[in-house]
């Protein structure tokens, strides 16, 4: 075994190992018996999970700030409704939740739920802070819960993500290796008007750990992606998919980078309405309007060697390089000379199959979801596990950071902190009271 640094040990002493087998559900059930499931967060994406986790159990409640949301998902489940979530926790009928909330309240209502004892599928980006990596971390080891993680290009897509990290780190494509993530660009726009909240809408938990700030439509639904406050934009958004795929390609899954730096184009004096720490002097702040970076570009070394070119320049997919060719993926093909070489020989496509599944670490290669609930039945770890996430999300946040103290910063894994004071300032930031993740 490797004595490198793994995501274990990067985070020894707060989440300490991630453990195959779980303890058995605090509320008991048998394998073959219906799991009763809650769905958390029911607007666009949340819609999508909670259907497809309700073909796998029955679906019991779900709960939104938003009334609309919640009674337009009800009416299709004939379940219960509540705008507060807490209330959901509440019932024991309820074994497993989805979360598909907006990205600053993954955390929170993850952790609340782990505390009640439920088992969680929760969208990505998991987290808001790079801080926040190790409370979920703590808390998945302390409750003993089995998480997934919405990445879901581990388990989908035909399986074409995981030929090419298969062949990757089976050294088809060489020793030395490249990626390159392209995700497109983020929308610009405001200073948006600002009005009363909609009276189904609960506008203060709906801010949650985020500063209360007057409402405004363009921060509520898909929009929100564009608001530092609630996400880090398509850089956290898209980036993490793709980013998960390359870190899991390149063996950097278990490390992290060892250097990033690039540049954006946040608008001026963003920081300001976000976080405490004041290192943009002299910049006036905005008012309501889109605070992520509408594009960038990064550069990230890995302690291995490898390398990764973080990008919103090109299309929506993956590039993988090595001396003996390059592999370009995406949701919907994957090509270049290696595979196809593979593909000539039907002893190379057996062997490719069988490196496919030892990445599934031999568990049915199926839907996300279905991964999810058959890891729930069986107390093991998910595909896409807290672990896994925590690192790739990580890296987004960096790149995020980076861009945004514009200059190069090194990463030590070890330690889990920035070797530069200014850049770790911002790996956690202040929570409004009431709302702190905390385990």
């Amino acid at each position: 075994m490797s004595s490198r640094p793994t995501r274990r040990s990067v985070l020894a002493g707060s989440v300490g190992v991630a453990f195959p087998h779980l303890f058995i559900p605090r509320y008991g059930w048998a394998a073959s018996s219906s799991l009763g499931v809650g769905a958390i967060g029911v607007g666009g994406r949340g819609t999508d999970i909670g259907n497809q986790a309700a073909g796998h159990g029955k679906m019991i409640a779900c709960a939104d700030v938003h009334l609309g949301n919640a009674n337009r998902f009800a009416s299709q489940h004939k379940c219960e409704v509540y705008q507060d979530y807490r209330k959901l926790l509440e019932r024991r009928d309820i074994d497993v939740i989805t979360c598909g909330s907006t990205d600053h309240w993954h955390v929170k209502i993850a952790l609340d739920a782990m505390k009640a004892g439920k088992d969680v599928y929760c969208e990505k980006p998991l987290t808001l802070t790079i801080d926040e990596g190790k409370v979920i971390g703590d808390a998945v080891k302390k409750y003993q819960r089995v998480f997934q993680v919405g990445t879901q290009q581990r388990s989908e897509f035909d399986r074409r993500f995981l030929k090419a990290v298969a062949l990757c780190r089976s050294g088809r494509l060489g020793k030395k290796l490249k990626a390159r993530v392209q995700t497109g660009g983020a929308p610009s726009g405001g200073p948006f008007q600002e009005t009363e909240p909609p009276k189904e809408l609960d506008w203060e938990m709906y801010c949650g750990q985020a500063p209360k700030v007057p409402f405004c439509k363009e921060r509520i639904g898909w929009n929100f992606r564009w608001w530092l406050e609630y996400s880090g934009g398509q850089v956290t958004d898209w980036g993490v998919h793709h980013m998960d795929i390359a870190l899991w390609a390149l063996g950097g899954d278990e490390t992290g980078p060892a250097t990033i730096e690039g540049k954006g184009d946040f608008p001026r004096g963003v920081w300001k309405n976000v976080h405490p720490v004041q290192f943009l002097n002299g910049q006036v702040p905005l008012g309501p309007s889109y605070n992520v970076t509408p594009s960038y570009e990064c550069e990230i070394k890995l302690p291995n060697g490898n390398e990764i070119t973080f990008t919103s320049n090109g299309g929506n997919d993956l590039i993988l390089a090595g001396e003996n060719g390059t592999i370009h993926v995406n949701r919907d093909r994957i090509e270049g000379a290696p595979l196809a070489d593979v593909e000539k020989s039907e002893t190379d496509r057996k062997w490719l199959d069988a490196e496919v599944e030892k990445l599934y670490r031999g568990m049915p290669i199926q839907g996300h979801m279905a991964n999810f609930f058959h890891c729930v039945k069986n107390r093991l770890k998910p595909i896409s596990d807290v672990w896994t996430h925590v690192n790739s999300v990580n890296v987004c946040h960096m790149a995020n950071i980076a861009m945004l103290l514009k200059k190069p910063l090194r990463w030590d894994a070890k330690r889990y902190m920035f070797a530069d004071p200014e850049a770790q300032a911002l790996v956690k930031r202040t929570q409004r009271k009431g709302y702190e993740t905390k385990v």
